[in-house]
């Protein structure tokens, strides 16, 4: 949960390096530092903080040089601080390390460093690792890339990794197993970084480590190997990416530039996808196991946070459409309660990153039990893509705020089409009924738009609620996880305490909390228990609740009982999700705005989560 940028090459270092890390703030913002190689030696500076901070640091030091490495951290083992803020030197200064993941075993290996005169400055399992291999390079007086090689052997957990060796000035070494890492190639120049946010300015050609893989990087040249030492031939990708998408074009944080997007991500999730003249409904990358899904004795969602509420609502979805029984988890709790899996079973894993540790797992463990996997991820080359059976892409583009917004709205799309052409091919959807969900489908990103326009409605009420300090989200059906993912994004940006319900169970204990300081969010637009939620809204307004209401435009019932009403489009209510989140996603926006929050990077989170 961390970022890693390399570079190696004829250009100074540092201005890419630095720059690599303000793009890759994002992925962990507790501390960050640079180590540049100047004279065969390690020059290193980190600080506790933003990127900003170290910037101010080192403003009058010496940054040159054409080797170096920078990282910028979300802190596993130690707290944030200068001591354990990554850059890492090895005890007698010939390594230096940068990394991402969690050595599950470094306290034995630390014991053993110390039975052996090693000492540690922090509290970090990289540390650990930088003085292994140290160690291993020294005793068994072998050159850089063995010493990483006999290191890793002894390593247990997961590592993205950069390693420089101040004599062995004219390379970088990097490793991969479970954190991801691309290598972007320039003109006599490399680039390293665990995503492709920081390449993309520099060049389109991109290697994707896969698990075990070494790379042995120099300015002109390239091998990957194993990890046991067996070379591969690198497979060289070109990035589909622009650098507009990873700039705030104007906005004034990342994430209301992306809620701002999602009629246009929702666009091109649909794009190619879905047929209206030939009334079908194409998921290349399904064809392969399409037999197998519609054959299927049961599906199993697997998420974590946003993704897993968004597979919530697929649940409804494939119930809905294709009759076939559905069962959703936390990725984390599934991999570890022993789940009854059998080969008729097909797993559905959702991340945004494609990196989720406790997903990939799951992953693991649905494949090693003889079931299908089908993936759902938005980032080209990530890992989930390449360790599942088939699977679709969101194509919401790159996602930099910290708050998942598109991502969420872009997954429940990729569901929606999967549970059409499955109710389509086993014949629980007449034409009918297909054409129209089809049809209703193509016209979100239109709605979305005029939902958008609405922004000063929304603006307005988070000014009324902005000192709140707790809200209660309802919703049945279809939007009970539209109100958990409405609560998700209160609790994430503005630091107040938020609960989704279901809204029936809101006389089962959460009625307790309701009073005249209670804002309670009700979505509440028109479904097959439209009446039920109106008789919900009267017990909240009976105990002098406050009932900030999300409904169907033209709603009149409604709006003489709520405090507040935010009208969304009418829309087929299978879909009517995909419109009902976006009212609540900028709600929670204006809330931390005006609470002085840092909007994309929200305090103790990260946004790939690549640690257990």
């Amino acid at each position: 949960m961390c970022g890693i940028i390399g570079y190696i090459g004829n250009k100074e270092a540092f201005p890419i390096l630095i720059n690599g890390l303000k793009r890759l703030e994002y992925r962990g913002y507790d501390s960050s530092g640079v180590a540049l190689l100047q004279n065969n030696e390690s020059i290193i500076y980190k600080k506790k903080g933003k990127v900003s901070d170290l910037e101010n640091f080192i403003a009058d030091s010496d940054v040159s040089g054409n080797i170096g490495i920078g990282h910028t951290r979300w802190a596993t083992h130690g707290e944030p601080n200068d001591v354990n803020a990554h850059p890492h030197t090895s005890l007698n200064g010939h390594f230096t390390l940068i990394h991402n993941g969690i050595i599950e075993n470094y306290g034995r290996l630390k014991d053993v460093l110390v039975s052996v005169g090693y000492t540690f400055k922090g509290e970090t399992d990289t540390e650990v690792l930088v003085n292994l291999i140290e160690y291993i390079y020294m005793r068994g007086n072998v050159n850089a890339e063995l010493a990483v090689h006999y290191a890793l052997a002894k390593v247990i957990g997961a590592y993205g990794l950069v390693v420089l060796c101040k004599n062995e000035p004219d390379q970088l070494i990097a490793a991969r197993k479970g954190s991801p890492l691309v290598i972007g190639i320039g003109e006599g120049e490399h680039f390293i970084a665990s995503d492709a946010t920081p390449i993309v300015e520099h060049t389109n050609s991109v290697i994707y480590l896969n698990n075990d893989n070494v790379a042995i990087i120099k300015k002109n040249e390239l091998t990957l190997k194993t990890t046991d030492n067996d070379e591969l031939t690198p497979n060289i990708q070109k990035l589909n990416l622009g650098i507009g998408e990873i700039e705030k074009n104007g906005y004034a944080h990342f994430m209301l530039k992306e809620i701002f997007e999602q009629p246009r991500s929702i666009k091109d999730t649909c794009r190619g996808r879905i047929s209206l003249e030939e009334k079908s409904i194409r998921l290349g990358g399904l064809h392969a196991v399409m037999p197998k899904l519609i054959d299927a004795k049961r599906i199993i969602i697997v998420g974590c946070g946003t993704s897993w509420h968004a597979g919530l609502v697929g649940e409804y979805l494939i119930e809905d459409f294709a009759r076939i029984p559905v069962e959703v988890e936390y990725s984390s709790e599934f991999r570890y309660r022993k789940p009854v899996l059998n080969d008729t079973d097909v797993v559905i894993a959702i991340s945004q990153s494609g990196e989720t540790a406790d997903t990939l797992a799951a992953i693991e463990l649905a494949r090693s039990a003889g079931a299908t996997v089908i993936g759902i991820s938005n980032v080209v080359g990530s890992s989930i893509p390449r360790e599942t059976n088939a699977g679709v892409y969101t194509h919401a583009g790159p996602e930099i705020g910290v708050a998942s917004t598109k991502a969420f709205t872009t997954q429940i799309t990729v569901l929606s089409m999967i549970a059409i052409e499955l109710g389509m091919k086993r014949g629980t959807l007449t034409p009918k009924e297909s054409n129209g969900l089809m049809e209703e489908l193509i016209l979100i990103p239109e709605k979305l738009e005029r939902i958008i326009k609405m922004n000063d409605s929304f603006e307005k009420i988070a000014a009324l609620y902005k000192n709140a300090n707790n809200f209660l989200y309802l919703g049945r059906g279809y939007f009970f996880p539209v109100a958990l993912e409405g609560a998700l994004k209160l609790k994430e940006i503005s630091y107040i305490h938020a609960e989704g319900y279901p809204a029936a169970e809101m006389k089962h204990g959460p009625i307790a909390l309701i009073d005249e300081n209670m804002p309670v969010v009700v979505i509440a637009a028109k479904d097959n228990s439209y009446e039920k939620i109106v008789s919900n809204i009267q017990e909240i307004k009976a105990r002098k609740g406050i009932v900030i209401a999300i409904v169907t435009e033209g709603d009149t019932v409604i709006r003489e009982m709520a405090d507040h009403v935010l009208e969304i489009p009418k829309a087929d209510f299978a879909l009517a999700p995909i419109l009902a989140v976006v009212p609540l996603q900028l709600l929670s926006y204006h809330i931390a705005v005006m609470r002085g929050c840092n909007i994309d990077q929200p305090r103790n989170l990260a946004k790939s989560v690549t640690v257990e």
